[in-house]
């Protein structure tokens, strides 16, 4: 299996501020505006879209003061949750990609089987005077949340069969696909022993475990990861991530200055086999915080 580090939502080029952490702990990546007008009149708006029970529509107004409206098409790509907008039967979560990113996770020998993580740029927030805003004084990180493990990846060309319930997929809308151009559908469950959830979704709320960033870092793009993500001695490296002077190890922890450009860094869990227990890890925390109380010595979201 590979594992696949993909950044997506609001970054500094798209959206240009972060996605909310919200009151509740829940994570909510906003979509980027798609700027494209051949298919805009095809896209969701953020006021069709639900975060439990609130519009992004309402949210991003208010993060942006303004300057995105509820109207503004979106690009709801990766899409993740079965709540956020009506379904038709039989979908599944449901990612694309396109040029050069996807171009990438070829090289990389991206495939079924592989599981993306879905990583972006939050911020906490709360609610003053009826309206969301940025928790004064509080860091930007990046985030882990959500997931796709691959069933089948579609090569989006003019005799592609795509399913009926993903044809109102962003990457479906171009009235000439580009090259390359795929979409990555989910299994139906997840292939990671020891735990039961859907092939893609998102995580309930934010907890440390699911935060790069090291938290000590003003910069969200210095991560703090586990000790075994060194590639000192390894076949190969987290894609994009093969200078040694980009990684510093200290005890049980590794920290990781991380590229500007790309997407997706892919690593080989053959020459890593320690990712299958922190993933397994990862998700047993992430769904078992959400249905525990909260412990006294978890900090806030």
């Amino acid at each position: 299996m590979k594992l696949i580090l993909s950044r997506k939502g609001f970054d500094a080029a798209n959206g240009r501020f972060p996605s909310p952490i919200l009151p509740s702990g829940q994570l909510c990546s906003l979509p980027i505006p798609d700027t494209h007008p051949e298919r805009q009149k095809n896209l969701r708006r953020y006021a069709e879209i639900q975060a439990g029970d609130i519009p992004l529509g309402k949210l991003v107004v208010d993060l942006s003061r303004g300057r995105i409206l509820p109207t503004t098409p979106t690009h709801l790509d990766p899409d993740l949750n079965t709540a956020s907008v009506p379904r038709l039967p039989g979908w599944r979560p449901v990612f694309g990609q396109s040029g050069a990113a996807e171009t990438h996770l070829q090289r990389q020998g991206v495939g079924p089987g592989d599981l993306f993580l879905f990583y972006g740029w939050f911020r906490q927030v709360e609610v003053a005077d009826g309206r969301f805003r940025y928790v004064p004084n509080t860091r930007n990180w990046h985030v882990l949340f959500g997931w796709l493990q691959v069933a089948q990846r579609i090569p989006l060309t003019a005799a592609a069969v795509i399913p009926p319930w993903a044809a109102d997929h962003p990457h479906c809308q171009r009235r000439q696909p580009l090259n390359p151009d795929a979409l990555y559908i989910a299994r139906e469950t997840l292939n990671l022993p020891g735990v039961d959830l859907p092939g893609g979704g998102i995580f309930p709320q934010f907890h440390p475990g699911l935060r790069l960033t090291d938290p000590d870092s003003k910069q969200r793009s210095r991560w703090r990861l586990p000790a075994w993500f060194h590639p000192a001695k390894r076949p190969s490296a987290l894609s994009y991530h093969g200078r040694p002077d980009r990684w510093e190890t200290a005890g049980n922890a590794v920290y990781l200055r991380t590229v500007g450009r790309g997407q997706e860094f892919v690593l080989d869990s053959d020459h890593y086999p320690e990712a299958e227990g922190w993933l397994r890890t990862l998700f047993t925390d992430s769904f078992s915080h959400h249905l525990s109380p909260k412990r006294s010595n978890d900090p806030a979201p």
